[in-house]
């Protein structure tokens, strides 16, 4: 998945405040805002390398964004708001083994008035295939 910016590298200091990350940059150290709340155990060692997204809306408080941080080899996902947009993508490019070819997918799907999907996915030989 591309992202439309790039992405800045950096070291990860610490967090603190769930919202907020600092991050060495280069010879700087910058504040981030950390999108995800949950204890993100495991990623958060000094020294592992994070990707920001930098904000230049003159309304926000921090310029930046933390959104993957590098653990074990492996690129993390760390802001929330995007992995409905990561799903989509790796469907529409076929990514997922179990879910590739289909005719039709559609998100934000309602199956009820209590119930909304994610995904739906459809193909013409099999049944309706949600994904939430």
């Amino acid at each position: 998945m591309e992202f439309t910016k790039s992405l800045i590298k950096g070291k990860l200091i610490k967090r603190y405040k769930r919202f907020f990350v600092d991050v060495k940059i280069n010879k700087e150290v910058v504040t981030a805002h950390c999108p995800n709340t949950g204890s993100m155990k495991g990623l958060l060692d000094e020294g592992n390398e994070v990707f920001l997204l930098k904000n230049d809306n003159p309304k926000r408080k921090l310029k930046y964004g933390l959104e993957l941080i590098k653990a074990n080899n492996n690129l993390v996902g760390v802001n929330t708001h995007m992995a409905n947009k990561i799903v989509e993508h790796g469907l529409n490019a076929n990514l997922i083994n179990e879910l590739k070819n289909n005719d039709s997918i559609k998100s934000e799907v309602f199956y009820n008035k209590e119930t909304r999907f994610d995904f739906l996915i459809e193909k013409k030989k099999t049944k309706k295939l949600y994904r939430s």
